[in-house]
């Protein structure tokens, strides 16, 4: 770890680009490289996990060195906080007084205790759905509605959640009709949040689910591309029929492989 830290150090001092970089400009690139060890896990490439898992390390590694040189805090604060925050944090596991609980009851003790933490630093809270932490719209959506479920608002069964989900599309199809475009926005994150909702209801990790789909639709493209390169074509010259056969021809090719 020291000799992670020391190469930091150099590239900062001695890399035009490491050296450019501000802790906003580098933001991007931690989202994405924990996008890059969600898609290695659900691979299930040990040795890609591994190295994305150190991609990702870099960037907390890159942040606490530019903030290191402004005085503010260290990559060692970093984990001093971590290493205190995890205690605090878990009584049940470090505390003698505290017996076995339950998942929920653990759950539980977490929230009242990260309530307490920003109480303590003068923190308020405007509504209780503050306490969800901002990310990607789906996975954000989902904690929200996840939040507001604990709260009881939420239907008892997927039924009610899929009759909303009807309602904003019907609304989304007259926003359509209607060519009113500012509607059509406003009724399309309505139908998202919705289909999300369903997805929670039926206990789906929405977000890892999309991701999913992204995947296999890389994958199915690829598959387009390369059939059409044999035949020195590319999907430019080609009419959406003939895609769409090659499309077919992908989704028979992974079902073949699925089910040998």
């Amino acid at each position: 770890m020291q000799q992670l830290l020391q190469i930091m150090q150099k590239l900062r001092a001695e890399c035009p680009w490491d050296r450019a970089q501000t802790p906003q400009s580098l933001t991007r690139y931690a989202i994405e490289e924990a996008y890059e060890v969600e898609d290695a896990i659900r691979e299930g490439d040990v040795q890609h996990i591994k190295e994305e898992l150190g991609d990702l390390l870099l960037q907390v590694v890159f942040q606490s060195q530019m903030y290191a040189e402004q005085d503010a805090f260290n990559f060692h604060d970093v984990v001093e906080v971590l290493k205190e925050k995890l205690i605090r944090r878990h009584p049940h596991v470090f505390d003698e007084n505290f017996s076995a609980l339950t998942e929920q009851e653990v759950n539980r003790i977490w929230q009242n205790i990260k309530q307490q933490e920003k109480a303590a630093r003068g923190e308020k809270f405007n509504s209780k759905l503050d306490k969800i932490k901002l990310g990607a719209s789906i996975t954000q959506a989902q904690k929200l509605q996840d939040y507001a479920a604990s709260l009881n608002f939420d239907w008892d069964h997927v039924d009610g959640a899929w009759q909303k989900l009807q309602e904003e599309l019907q609304e989304l199809q007259q926003a359509i009709q209607n060519n009113d475009r500012e509607n059509m926005h406003e009724e399309l994150g309505d139908c998202l949040f919705s289909l999300i909702n369903v997805g929670r209801k039926l206990n789906q990790d929405c977000d890892s689910a999309l991701l999913a789909t992204i995947s296999k639709f890389r994958t199915r493209f690829a598959y387009i591309e390369q059939k059409l390169a044999e035949q020195g074509l590319t999907p430019e010259q080609c009419k959406l029929v003939q895609l769409d056969r090659l499309w077919d021809q992908a989704k028979n090719d992974e079902k073949h492989r699925q089910n040998p």
